[in-house]
């Protein structure tokens, strides 16, 4: 019964481990949301939501490789615990540059 609690725990822990940038899916943000900015706004925008999205993946990154260093030392995904997993910031910050980059599609911006 014993290694079955084990195995359990070892699931359990993994599961909860903070996920790579790359595996977090965007968000579904509607290109609406800029249709009031003009191709300048649009390439200013994309700039900033670019900038946010790489410091926030790198963020995740890092608590990605502290949950795995934590499971293994320790049993427990630490940086999750500890609130370092950004995933949700992540997937709105990919949902804002797929829709920024749709948006400057439809415009014909260059």
């Amino acid at each position: 019964m014993k290694p079955y609690l084990a195995m359990l725990a070892a699931a359990l822990a993994l599961n909860a481990c903070a996920k790579r940038p790359d595996a977090i899916v965007p968000v579904d943000i509607p290109m609406a949301a800029y249709g009031n900015l003009d191709c300048a706004g649009l390439a200013q925008e994309l700039i900033k939501e670019r900038n946010a999205l790489t410091s926030l993946s790198k963020q995740q990154h890092e608590a990605a490789t502290g949950d795995a260093v934590g499971v293994f030392l320790v049993g427990v995904p630490m940086s999750s615990t500890l609130g370092g997993d950004k995933e949700g910031q992540v997937a709105v910050s990919k949902g804002k540059v797929n829709a920024i980059e749709s948006s400057i599609k439809a415009k014909g911006c260059r």
